[in-house]
């Protein structure tokens, strides 16, 4: 069976039929994926009855991998599934929805700002894989928006001014943005603020993106009040309609979606429901600073 792809989403998203998930990838199948994440930048593959080894080894077919277990306000005595995974769920070890209350579920909350996932890292993250396990009776969509199709509507102007711009990103910045400063001292090393260039371009389509997401606080250089205005008529702009994709999950979708082509954001969801999501996540190609200066 031949893997096709069908556009869902206004200017990209595709919807993916012909392959199952649950079988290793071959090297064609693997190039095909690539390909449709270069023209789509978001790919759903629905029905994928997926275990934690089938999804790491779908993962690992396509590149190397990202470890995201850090990425959380979880201690390693709290992990539930393997370490290799992001945890995106609101469940403890024990498989009970965090209580109201709970710091990690309010660190959480974050994930409901437009976003690009691991931006707050130095290498940030090549593409998210994002299973539905189980899910909430309502609410929990995830929300994509195509940066650059964002770019390409800029106007001439705002396209001089985002050129060669660095941005500063750092999860406590995003979560400040709630109200959330409720770190350790460990925490706001690890979540010390890095560099990532407001531009990017692709290395395969050659296609120009806005590289934004709630982490990025500051832009070099510039006074923070007006940087941050700044960065927020960007996201404003990047999220409109016209460029917004919802995806509302069933138990068994796969989600992936390329990060330096898009941001993202999940939806409310009832707090006492499980809604258990399980991500891998593809390694970065290198720091986006040293990707411009070469």
């Amino acid at each position: 069976m031949t893997m096709t792809i069908r556009q869902v989403g206004p200017c990209f998203a595709g919807e993916v039929s012909g392959i199952d998930l649950t079988e290793p990838l071959s090297p064609q199948d693997a190039a095909a994926v690539h390909a449709g994440m270069d023209e789509y930048a978001v790919l759903i593959f629905r029905d994928q009855q997926l275990d934690d080894d089938q999804q790491m080894a779908f993962t690992v077919a396509l590149g190397p991998i990202e470890h995201a277990s850090s990425n959380s306000l979880r201690a390693v005595s709290e992990f539930r599934i393997p370490e290799t995974f992001a945890d995106v769920s609101n469940l403890d070890k024990d498989q009970i929805p965090f209580a109201r209350d709970d710091r990690r579920r309010l660190f959480a909350i974050g994930n409901r700002l437009w976003h690009s996932d691991s931006s707050f890292k130095t290498t940030p993250a090549k593409y998210s894989i994002l299973n539905a396990r189980s899910i909430p009776s309502k609410g929990g969509n995830t929300e994509f928006a195509d940066m650059r199709a964002a770019y390409d509507a800029l106007d001439d102007e705002t396209k001089a001014a985002v050129e060669g711009l660095v941005c500063e990103h750092s999860q406590i910045f995003s979560r400040q943005q709630l109200g959330f400063t409720d770190f350790t001292d460990e925490e706001r090393e690890r979540f010390a603020p890095v560099r990532q260039t407001l531009v990017r371009t692709h290395p395969v389509t050659g296609r120009t993106s806005l590289y934004l997401a709630s982490h990025a606080g500051s832009i070099v250089g510039w006074p923070v009040p007006e940087a941050r205005a700044f960065l927020r008529d960007l996201i404003e702009h990047a999220t409109q309609r016209e460029f917004v994709h919802k995806h509302e999950w069933s138990v068994g979708d796969l989600v992936m979606w390329d990060n330096r082509q898009t941001m993202h954001r999940a939806r409310p969801f009832p707090a006492e429901e499980p809604r258990d999501m399980r991500r891998t996540t593809l390694a970065g190609d290198g720091p986006t600073v040293e990707q411009a200066a070469a």
